[in-house]
């Protein structure tokens, strides 16, 4: 495999209604952003990837037919991606592909999702012939595996609500993110209303519109970058069915096989000593100690204790989710590759208030289809 480097990253202004733009506005802002960052422009552009979540979230079909001009692809290849809430993941990941076997120099990676434009409650709540029910949306489908975790691990009920106040101080810091709350207290958060228990309002992600970008260049493209890079050290998908007898939805086997996988390809032996900052797909607060030992940052039952130390704040041994993560923006389709671009950023240091000091390897990190598809990549100052 060649090597590659994301060049520039680029995202929106993320709301909970952004009827300033239509799609191809918020797809556009994202773009040109990531392509000025890169310090580049649309005649060195070869592929555009471009990744949504499912159609009935806005109930527009096929949505890459009518966008393909906005997205600059005319003329040039475009890929369609689908992986559910994992699509931005996989979005930069078949990028990189293509960059890293040599198809392309520099490939165009885009993402969004416009959520206002329907009702993604709704369509999260439809049963498709042969599928098991969900009835209450995202909320209610995860609030039975987080009680199972809270049952195995025995973490205290105050874990969820540490998890909100951090990502959402996190998210004070960061000029895009929806949701911004530096005032936000352990005490605000569990008195919120229950949604799902043991889910509370606070412990819960937004609904956003936004769109995010990111620009990935060959090894040539990036020693010629005037900018520090972010170099793509190893990525890693895996899948397992969303449903099946004896699957272990606290610690799904897709999850953890694609952790150890990439841990493997990028030479990381410790990933909790070694790994400078983490962008992980948390949109339900308790996800973060889960997906902590899932990841291999801890063992099992073992994670909590991490976020309950307080090793996971900005200036603990591993920030997680710095941006402010799922929990502060959360356009679906866009929201795998805000982790990958946000991971991007730490370590080319350009992450502004939230940026992690001296970041070398971050880990990108997103999950969707109900645990069923897991994407993540690491990325370093250097190529290894």
């Amino acid at each position: 495999m060649r090597r590659a480097a994301v060049l520039g990253t680029g995202q929106t202004e993320h709301r909970t209604r952004r009827t300033d733009v239509t799609m191809a506005g918020l797809c556009r802002e994202a773009i040109d952003r990531a392509l000025a960052d890169a310090d580049t422009d649309w005649s060195q552009i070869d592929a555009v990837v471009l990744g949504k979540a499912p159609d009935l979230f806005e109930g527009v079909m096929m949505p890459e037919l009518f966008l393909a001009d906005a997205l600059g692809a005319t003329g040039r290849p475009l890929l369609r991606v689908h992986t559910a809430g994992s699509v931005g993941g996989t979005t930069a990941i078949v990028a990189s592909s293509l960059v890293r076997a040599g198809v392309h120099k520099r490939v165009l990676a885009i993402a969004f999702e416009k959520q206002s434009e329907s009702n993604a409650m709704w369509a999260l709540s439809i049963q498709p012939p042969f599928t098991m029910p969900v009835g209450a949306g995202a909320g209610g489908y995860f609030a039975p595996h987080i009680r199972s975790y809270i049952r195995r691990s025995g973490a205290p009920p105050h874990v969820g609500a540490l998890v909100a106040v951090k990502d959402r101080r996190n998210g004070a810091l960061n000029p895009h993110a929806h949701l911004r709350q530096p005032d936000i207290t352990l005490e605000s958060v569990q008195a919120s209303p229950m949604l799902w228990d043991p889910i509370r309002y606070d412990e819960t992600c937004p609904s956003s519109d936004g769109a995010c970008a990111v620009v990935i260049g060959d090894q040539e493209a990036a020693e010629a970058s005037a900018r520090p890079v972010a170099w793509i050290r190893a990525t890693a998908m895996r899948t397992e069915p969303t449903s099946f007898a004896g699957k272990d939805h606290v610690n799904p086997r897709a999850g953890y096989e694609a952790a150890r996988a990439l841990w493997h390809a990028a030479g990381i032996t410790d990933p909790l000593s070694q790994i400078d900052a983490a962008e992980i797909y948390v949109p339900f607060s308790w996800f973060e100690p889960m997906w902590l030992e899932n990841l291999g940052f801890a063992e099992p039952g073992q994670g909590w204790k991490l976020t309950e130390a307080g090793e996971t704040r900005l200036d603990g041994l591993l920030p997680v989710n710095p941006s402010g993560g799922v929990m502060c923006s959360n356009p679906i389709g866009a929201s795998g590759l805000l982790r990958f671009a946000e991971a991007a950023m730490q370590v080319m240091g350009r992450a502004g208030e939230h940026q992690v000091t001296g970041a070398r390897t971050a880990l990108g990190h997103a999950y969707g289809g109900g645990s069923q598809f897991f994407a993540m990549w690491v990325v370093g100052t250097t190529p290894a």
